[in-house]
Parts: C-alpha cells; structure tokens; sequence
C-alpha cells in the first residue's frame, strides 16, 4: 500500500484464513492503518473476528475486544468510560464489525450509544449479508440480490426491500461524521476513517467490501466490482459533516454507469439475466439509484 501513499506499517498480519479476494480483509488493513498504534480494536463476531482469531493465533497487531454479534457498540462505550476515568482519552476506540452486527442484530445497542455520545468510531465493512453463517440476507442485502434466505423459485426476485439507510439513521442521531466509502476508491476510504476518528463523539463509517464468495464473483475482480458499484450509484460516495452534506462521487447523473455493468458480474443477481432477461426489475433498480443520487445531490444544493 505504500505505493499509494498510505503507512507502510501493517496492523492486521498476514497469516489470517480470509478467502481469496476478500474485500472485508482488505478494509481491516485500511481501517488499522488510518486508526495506528495508539488504538483498542472492538469486534463482533462475523468473518473477520473468525479469519483472523483461530485458537491460539491472532492476526491482530492492536489490543482486540471480541465481543458477542450484538454488543460491539455497548463494550466500546464502556471501554471510552473506562479510558475517560483513567484520563487517557487520546486512545482510538473503534469497532470494526460487518453488516449483519451493525444493521441488524446489533442495532439497538449501536443506536444507544450515539444517542449517549461515547466517544469512538463505528466501521461496518459491508458485504451485503451475513456471510459467516451461510449468505443470509441482512438489512444491508440490495434489492434483488438472491442469499439463501431471500425466496427462491423461477418467480423470485431475489430479496424484496431495499437497502437499509443506516447512514442516514445515524446521521439523525447526532453524529458529527459519517459516511460511505469502498475498497474500491482506497485512498478516498483512507482519509474518512481518519477523519472520523480524529472527530469527537460517536462517528460511522459504511465501507463497502466485496465477497467472491457471496456475490459469486471472480476473486480477482473485488477492487473491480467495488469501484463499478460507486460508479454506477449504486453505492455512491458521500459525508455527512455536522448535518450537511458533501457528494464525493458520482457528482451528477450524467456521471453514472448502467447499473447492468455492475448486476452482470455478480452471481448473485444471474436471474436478473437468465434464463430471461428481467427488463422490469434492471429499469427498477436504475431508477431508483438516480432519485437516490437526485436526492443527495439536492441536499448538497440546499446546504442540508
């Protein structure tokens, strides 16, 4: 990574017994990179926590909390407590937990510490389901992508609702920063998790990581599919800074790939394409990621 400016320092060791081409693994190195020596890591369980901690071997190069898939949010808050009654409050506490610990089962104890304001950053490396107990969907799974748990059959879609909003739900909790990023765009990843540890209070930041194995996709192609899911608006780039926002990519709608380029080299959304191409739901999905990207382009031209 040095070559892309970033520390050369590695946090999170080789060794770990992550998949080929797993983006949640290439984001742990980011988050430990920005987040340097002088942090205390909190994790659910989920692939990262299984990967890199097999009995008695660790990856982790940081001191490490597991904790179980609910409570990641309530141990960093006492964890914050604890470093405030010792006066060392220039530690960096941050949970790094996936998709299915932050959107789902441990919502409730995420939103109870933003809205008591502990001091730590939030990361979710979102893969779009939980893929350690077998691609169940989860409130981050898009619309129309088939898990194991979404209906199957010749006249499924796949999964029915759309993606949970979580940004937005912690932003309407207080949070001085949030955002999104991917391991697509490193660079612009970096800086957010900086920033968001560097500002005071409970901070999140959803960062995109791709998963051959759930998606279905070729292993060598994960920095590939998660630059074209920025570029096509499906997951596109943005903070929230004090309550406004700021779009960082795409910046209009002229900008934006077909969403096709981005469904076709996914398995998971194959019966989108076979046997019958599903004009419908493809025209369904392109729309809604423009109103997606109108809308927030429209709070940045409000000032919102």
């Amino acid at each position: 990574m040095a070559i892309l400016g970033l520390p050369e320092e590695e946090y999170f060791s080789y060794g770990h017994r992550a998949c080929a081409g797993c983006g949640a693994a290439l984001a742990v190195r980011l988050i430990t990179k920005a987040a340097g020596r002088n942090s205390i890591i909190v994790e659910p369980t989920g692939c990262i926590e299984v990967v890199s901690t097999p009995y008695p071997e660790t990856a982790w190069k940081l001191p490490w909390v597991h904790g179980a898939f609910e409570n990641a949010a309530s141990i960093a808050s006492g964890v914050t407590s604890a470093l405030k009654h010792l006066g060392k409050e220039d530690v960096n506490v941050i949970v790094i937990a996936g998709d299915g610990a932050t959107y789902d089962i441990g919502f409730g104890h995420l939103s109870g510490a933003f809205e008591r304001g502990h001091n730590f950053t939030y990361i979710c490396y979102d893969n779009e389901a939980y893929m350690n107990t077998g691609i169940q969907r989860s409130g981050a799974t898009p619309y129309a992508a088939s898990t194991t748990t979404t209906p199957s059959g010749k006249e499924s879609i796949g999964k029915q609702e759309w993606k949970k909003d979580l940004v937005h739900i912690l932003a309407a909790h207080g949070s001085r920063y949030v955002a999104t990023a991917s391991i697509g765009y490193q660079i612009d990843a970096y800086k957010k998790i900086k920033r968001a540890i560097e500002t005071k209070g409970p901070t999140f930041v959803n960062l995109l990581a791709t998963c051959p194995t759930g998606w279905r996709t070729d292993i060598s192609k994960s920095i590939e599919i998660a630059k074209l899911a920025v570029d096509t608006g499906v997951f596109p780039l943005y903070e929230i800074v004090d309550g406004r926002h700021i779009v960082n990519r795409p910046k209009s709608i002229e900008e934006l790939k077909p969403v096709e380029e981005y469904l076709r080299m996914q398995g998971r959304y194959r019966h989108l394409f076979r046997p019958e191409r599903n004009e419908e739901a493809i025209n369904f999905i392109q729309q809604r990621v423009k109103e997606n990207l109108r809308s927030l382009l429209e709070h940045v031209e409000k000032g919102l």
